[in-house]
């Protein structure tokens, strides 16, 4: 009985906290946090389904790919082997980086046509570019040039089931006239063809404000890259919670902003085993309420 009172007690204290603080009764964690299989790049190609493995066993339940050809599929495996090698590890694989700069330049749909047969098959939903040379968007005419391309590519893909994503780095917000090309893209691409994946560090090391832009572009971002900046040496990366940026206050707006998939990222390690490091960072953000 007495169990039962304190029990009651404790219930009633929980009751008034969330009628005070209705965001207790809210909040909560990331459920599936997924991890960007670049960070991993020095292993796959040696032990694809090896590696696949500690990356379930370190907790995670996502992944985004990096690297696809039609030639060398998915580090030596096609794309149907390799989609039966995530759903045996309990994985799936929302988005993938896509080496599809080439439609971009030139207008050749070969490599992108692969990457959304390829995404297809392994269950993915997300074609990103991750990158494109400095040179394509150097004037405020490219720049909104290739905005449209990437609403037609937006349009492409979608035809096929699939979702069009970018990927940024830190020279999107390099000053082009009177503004960036990040800018040009958010005011000129259609938010139903072109999803963008905010990669956090990037927009940190270009010392803008991570909460400001999700909370000004709601339903823009569904995708962000989650990798931390080393207090020593912010060019370096570190585990997630362990360097510079306010991962509590970006993941209080996330939620607000329609972000769905936190992806892990980290480009270089520093004095510690990758595998604990991405299981390091995986604790951490799972302590993250959104």
């Amino acid at each position: 009985m007495t169990n039962r009172r304190i029990f009651l007690g404790q219930a009633g204290l929980l009751g008034a906290a969330m009628l005070l603080r209705p965001d207790l009764s809210s909040a909560k964690g990331v459920s599936k946090v997924g991890l960007q299989l670049y960070s991993l790049r020095d292993y796959l190609p040696k032990d694809v389904k090896g590696v696949t493995e500690k990356i379930a066993k370190a907790g995670y339940k996502e992944v985004e790919t990096y690297g696809y050809s039609k030639q060398n599929g998915f580090w030596g495996l096609d794309a149907k082997a390799y989609g039966q090698l995530l759903k045996a590890n309990g994985l799936v694989s929302p988005s993938g980086h896509y080496g599809i700069e080439s439609y971009f330049r030139d207008g050749s749909d070969k490599e992108i046509n692969e990457a959304i047969e390829a995404a297809k098959i392994i269950g993915s939903t997300y074609v990103i570019l991750p990158w494109m040379g400095g040179e394509l968007i150097d004037t405020v005419d490219k720049c909104k040039a290739m905005a449209q391309k990437f609403n037609k590519a937006g349009e492409m893909v979608k035809k096929a089931g699939l979702k069009f994503g970018y990927h940024n780095h830190n020279f999107e917000w390099k000053p082009v006239g009177d503004t960036s090309f990040y800018d040009v893209l958010l005011k000129e691409t259609d938010v139903n063809l072109v999803t963008l994946e905010l990669d956090l560090y990037w927009v940190y090391r270009s010392n803008l404000d991570p909460v400001k832009m999700l909370n000004e572009n709601p339903n823009r971002f569904k995708l962000v890259h989650v990798k931390d900046a080393d207090k020593a040496n912010k060019e370096l990366n570190t585990e997630v919670g362990k360097g510079l940026i306010d991962y509590k206050a970006i993941f209080a707006a996330a939620q607000k902003a329609g972000v769905k998939h936190f992806i892990v990222e980290q480009e270089n390690f520093t004095n510690i085993d990758p595998y604990v490091s991405i299981g390091e960072s995986i604790s951490y953000v799972k302590t993250l309420s959104i």
